[in-house]
């Protein structure tokens, strides 16, 4: 199909998604408020919609004091009565996919809904909206006149009692419609391998002979493929392999620390990056403007969104509220109830809103993943932001850190511990650490206070982790691939201590 063609094509239905747009752009909490209603509707003949009589909730209000807020453990039976083949639990159609997330722990893991409402309504209208964003604010776009460069997870799909489970980006690749396989590469055969390590190289060798237009995919796992290619190529820049590559559509982890090895490889002022917010449980946000970092929370997907404050989470004031009631510049913890059958469920992200006209976020974290040992609160976003302007003084390139509290020991003060695995290491350690436990207290008043006069917290201790450490950390916890990691903070050693342990 001619370029032109496909473009108006895609202009025809950015203009009529537009008006959908539009509508939860100028009536942002009715349009929640109504979602909300929907599904308290759709489910009140399920099990949980009697236990909770949701035939009788006509307002928010009634919602939130009669249902409760839960994390996975809250749902796991519910959700295990689902895969072994229960239907009408918690959603009245069968659920079939259940996405297989260990998210950031070393717990069991998690088994995720997936309904057919959900993966068309939430997570292939996300994709169709992303492009026709991309391609309204870059008229001048060429993205049709190749392919994109997936990258998804590890896993092939697995079938137990008439339900499949696996990586929910193995569930959209295997349910994409037939044409979808043909502007993608690599094909859908070597995207579901299981050999991560093996499927690196055979993404590799179908790839660099392809016209590659865009990327998609994880940074950190995006970023070994590239320079795999780069590796078996002999080039330098990956436009010498894909001159007419023109946009990264990135998300799942943060991309500030991947950000300047990104513009090396990619060496164009206009190459542009796209992030999006999603997740096992659904489609968050979407980068919707050149060059900027907010992305424009999306209210039609089939989610109702409520907030719980960073600074009573956890505590016995713990109460959600609802996106009407959200401010500018705080850090909440994200609650969802989706059109899958999560019910007030705890996804475990922080957000934090740069507008409320609309509603812009900027992702902040983890609820779990964050050191606050000595009352300092210390997110992954201080983190990631100070080593960012640590390594831009240092011309020091980072490739993963993790950090844990070195905890008071009779009159010894506490402290952070640092492990960094570096691409190109600082000249002087000693004078990296010190511009970092600087930038950490410009950013964050709370360990600034703890860090004054060494009052409670000596300075960060830096570890300089050898290369591959996290790679082989991952591959020995059978956690190669996919959206994976190593958690950046922890309020344990257990992660930090695991790793010092490999790292010989």
């Amino acid at each position: 199909m001619p370029i032109p063609l496909v473009n108006s094509i895609a202009s025809w239905f950015l203009k009529k998604r537009f008006h959908q747009i539009e509508l939860f752009l100028k009536y942002p909490n009715e349009v929640q408020n109504e979602l909300l209603l929907d599904l308290l509707d759709v489910a009140r003949d399920t099990e949980i919609g009697k236990q909770y009589d949701f035939s009788s909730i006509k307002n928010y209000e009634t919602f939130a004091e009669r249902v409760p807020i839960k994390n996975y453990e809250g749902w796991q039976d519910c959700i295990e009565r689902s895969r072994r083949g229960e239907n009408n639990i918690f959603w009245p159609t069968p659920i079939k996919w259940f996405a297989k997330s260990s998210g950031t722990t070393r717990a069991k893991s998690k088994f995720i809904p997936v309904s057919m409402e959900s993966l068309e309504d939430c997570h292939y209208a996300a994709s169709k909206d992303l492009l026709c964003m991309y391609l309204n604010n870059n008229e001048d776009s060429q993205l049709f006149t190749g392919k994109s460069l997936r990258l998804g997870g590890s896993k092939e799909l697995y079938k137990k009692n008439g339900t499949v489970f696996g990586d929910l980006s193995a569930i959209l690749i295997d349910n994409m419609p037939f044409w979808a396989e043909f502007s993608s590469t690599p094909s859908n055969k070597v995207s579901l391998m299981s050999d991560w390590e093996y499927k690196m190289q055979a993404i590799v060798d179908e790839t660099i002979n392809e016209n590659v237009t865009s990327l998609a995919g994880v940074p950190s796992w995006m970023l070994v493929l590239l320079n795999n290619v780069l590796e078996t190529t002999g080039k330098e820049s990956l436009f010498d392999i894909w001159p007419n590559l023109e946009v990264y559509f990135h998300g799942g982890v943060s991309f500030v620390p991947y950000k300047d090895q990104y513009k090396t490889i990619l060496p164009k002022s206009n190459f542009r990056y796209y992030e999006i917010y999603n997740a096992s449980e659904g489609f968050f946000a979407i980068q919707d403007q050149n060059n900027s970092s907010e992305l424009l929370l999306m209210l039609d997907y089939g989610i109702f969104y409520e907030f719980i404050p960073m600074n009573i989470y956890g505590t016995s004031d713990e109460k959600a509220i609802p996106l009407s009631q959200v401010k500018l510049n705080q850090n909440y913890a994200v609650i969802i109830t989706t059109n899958a059958g999560l019910w007030r469920y705890k996804i475990g992200d922080t957000i934090r809103f740069t507008s409320l006209n609309p509603y812009r976020i900027k992702v902040s974290g983890r609820t779990k993943h964050h050191i606050n040992v000595f009352g300092e609160e210390l997110i992954i976003e201080n983190a990631e932001e100070a080593l960012k302007k640590v390594c831009k003084r240092t011309k020091a390139e980072i490739v993963d850190f993790t950090a844990a509290p070195i905890f008071m020991e009779g009159k010894e003060k506490g402290a952070h511990e640092w492990l960094i695995e570096f691409k190109t290491p600082p000249k002087d350690v000693d004078y990296f650490n010190e511009l970092f436990d600087n930038a950490l207290k410009a950013l964050n008043s709370d360990y600034e206070a703890k860090r004054y006069n060494n009052i409670t917290l000596n300075k960060p201790k830096i570890n300089i982790a050898r290369q591959q450490l996290f790679h082989d950390w991952l591959k020995q916890n059978d956690k190669l691939g996919g959206q994976h990691k190593v958690p950046r903070l922890s309020n344990t050693r257990d992660y930090l201590d695991d790793l010092l342990s490999l790292n010989s």
